[in-house]
């Protein structure tokens, strides 16, 4: 009976140390998903530094390997996520010369963000480790078109879009210039102002974690204007 006791008080403290590993290692796990990969300045750097090369033609393509992609299957950590424009001229990736795992995107026409793409943004710097988030708009966009200019049927088409989109409008009218690059350049703004206030994203921001920055991009020459505050 002593022996068999004792055989019994073995296996439980085997039970007890793995069960004790395990949520050592999950705990790890949580810990290592909201560590930031790079910090925000160093994320808008590469951002840009792959825009140079991009522009300059002298693409690098970085983590674009097998390798690459086998190191992903056990978790993605993102420097930066990019709130972009669905238009297929604008894919993030290549204009910042970036590759697999490096960018947490999300795109959609008019770089607008409702309360999903907040939440996914919210997503990329909560649980994946982004510091940085990018609104990305860009000059000659036709959502932004189609709210300046369209006629109502053209409204109709991307009614829900138009609305996200109707404070920029408003807020660029009589400014002088042309009226869809201004409010190309106001809607960046009132994303990142947007962003900024999310419920989200808010408290990270107000203590200095995280950075939202806006940006709009040339379709002629590939460059990316920053837009101050």
């Amino acid at each position: 009976m002593v022996i068999r006791r004792k055989k019994i008080l073995v296996r439980m403290s085997m039970l007890l140390a793995i069960a004790a590993l395990s949520i050592t290692a999950t705990r790890a796990v949580i810990a290592a998903a909201h560590e930031p990969a790079v910090s925000a300045e160093q994320a808008l750097q590469l951002l840009l530094d792959g825009n140079q090369r991009f522009v300059a033609g002298k693409l690098e393509h970085p983590n674009q390997t097998p390798a690459r992609r086998a190191e992903l299957g056990k978790g993605q950590h993102p420097f930066a996520a990019v709130l972009a424009c669905s238009d297929s001229r604008t894919p993030p990736e290549i204009i910042f010369d970036r590759g697999l795992g490096d960018i947490f995107t999300v795109r959609v026409a008019g770089n607008v963000a409702d309360q999903v793409v907040i939440e996914s943004l919210g997503y990329s710097v909560k649980h994946l480790g982004a510091r940085l988030v990018m609104v990305l708009g860009h000059r000659r966009c036709g959502a932004v078109t189609a709210a300046v200019e369209g006629d109502e049927k053209d409204k109709e088409e991307v009614r829900e879009i138009v609305k996200e989109l109707e404070p920029a409008v408003r807020a660029s009218r009589g400014m002088p210039g042309d009226p869809v690059e201004n409010a190309v350049r106001e809607n960046v703004k009132l994303v990142v102002k947007k962003l900024a206030a999310s419920e989200q994203l808010s408290a990270m921001v107000k203590a200095g974690e995280l950075k939202i920055v806006g940006g709009v991009y040339d379709l002629d020459t590939g460059t990316i204007e920053m837009l101050k505050d």
